[in-house]
């Protein structure tokens, strides 16, 4: 099989094929080096059959549509993805060759809806799924992350060959490729814990926010061709937790609330006073876990850009929600920071807040 790691930057572009037939796919291209993919192929007499993106970046402008375009190939994301330019979407557990390469797609939601993994009889692509040793993972606190889901991902890779070398689609400090088992070994967010015990573990992080990172991934979304449509910070670990956290972001403590004492003040109409922030996505306020009623809906990746229309709370008291807690923990920094001083976020979520009416 070839299989190459194409880029000298943190963000890993990996070009696989047959040795026999010379057809490969480019998995996860920054479009900033399409051109120099181009000549690398032309010059070595490789032919490009498929180019993939393992999932909707946040930290770099994806080369897929360009490769797509300039070669006619087929552009291959998980159905879930928001890109509009993808010409061929695949499912959990979707079987395909490459050329005479088997692979198997293993959709991992949780640093993003859309993210997946790429299985080979000898190694696995994890994008951002998974890092190696203490690089640990992608973080949850984008839109369309969320810690739970992403617990579940992990739970499904554990269960993977462990002699499978795990490739991720970032590197920022120079670790080498090992095994899952190595991986089991080193890699904290693969460390035995409850879902419950890995959702708590994120929010203590006090994750930080990264503003441009929403605005790299409605570029990627709209299929731009422009490298310079967002200012992107130079080989910044921005797609590891805390990697783009401001300094003093990390010390910044946010005070929690519990779910029994909101669903104490809702159920006795004790509201005066409070401002409930749900800082999901609009679309899973209409999902299972539904929405605490008179709500204020703001996502996260838009809290910072829309300060001004929270100035009129300043003077109550806010309780910012999410679906588990590690997105309220987020814009709950955020408001901090600018200068809000009665803000709580609501421990375990919308989650938490529904088991609590079933177990009532």
């Amino acid at each position: 099989m070839i299989f190459r790691q194409l880029n000298k930057t943190s963000c890993k572009t990996y070009l696989i094929g047959s040795e026999t037939t010379k057809e490969v796919i480019i998995v996860d291209p920054v479009l900033a080096q399409v051109n120099d993919y181009v000549s690398l192929m032309k010059n070595e007499g490789l032919k490009l059959t498929h180019v993939l993106d393992t999932h909707t970046h946040a930290d770099h402008i994806s080369g897929a549509g360009a490769l797509a375009d300039i070669t006619g190939v087929v552009y291959v994301m998980h159905q879930n993805s928001p890109v509009r330019c993808v010409s061929f979407r695949v499912s959990d557990g979707f079987d395909c060759h490459l050329s005479d390469v088997p692979v198997k797609v293993m959709h991992t939601p949780g640093h993003t809806r859309d993210s997946m993994c790429l299985i080979f009889s000898d190694r696995i692509l994890t994008g951002d799924t998974l890092f190696l040793d203490d690089g640990g993972a992608g973080r949850t606190d984008l839109p369309g992350g969320d810690p739970g889901e992403h617990w579940e991902s992990l739970q499904k890779i554990m269960k993977l060959p462990e002699h499978l070398v795990v490739y991720p689609a970032h590197e920022y400090r120079g670790r080498e490729p090992s095994s899952l088992g190595e991986q089991k070994k080193r890699n904290p967010n693969l460390q035995p814990r409850s879902k419950e015990a890995y959702i708590t573990w994120l929010v203590d992080m006090k994750l930080g926010p990264a503003d441009w990172m929403n605005d790299v991934l409605q570029a990627n979304c709209a299929c731009t061709r422009d490298p310079g449509a967002v200012h992107i910070p130079e080989d910044a670990p921005a797609c590891e937790t805390k990697g783009t956290m401001p300094q003093g972001t990390a010390q910044q403590q946010v005070p929690t609330i519990s779910v029994a004492e909101v669903r104490r003040r809702v159920e006795t109409n004790q509201l005066d006073g409070t401002v409930i922030l749900d800082v999901r996505e609009p679309a899973e306020l209409k999902a299972a876990l539904g929405v605490i009623t008179g709500v204020v809906n703001i996502p996260v990746g838009q809290i910072t850009q829309r300060l001004k229309e929270l100035e009129r709370f300043k003077d109550k008291e806010i309780i910012t929600v999410c679906r588990s807690g590690v997105r309220a923990n987020t814009a709950s920094t955020i408001l901090l920071k600018a200068g809000f001083r009665k803000v709580f976020t609501m421990s375990g979520g919308m989650a938490a807040y529904r088991k609590a009416e079933k177990t009532k």
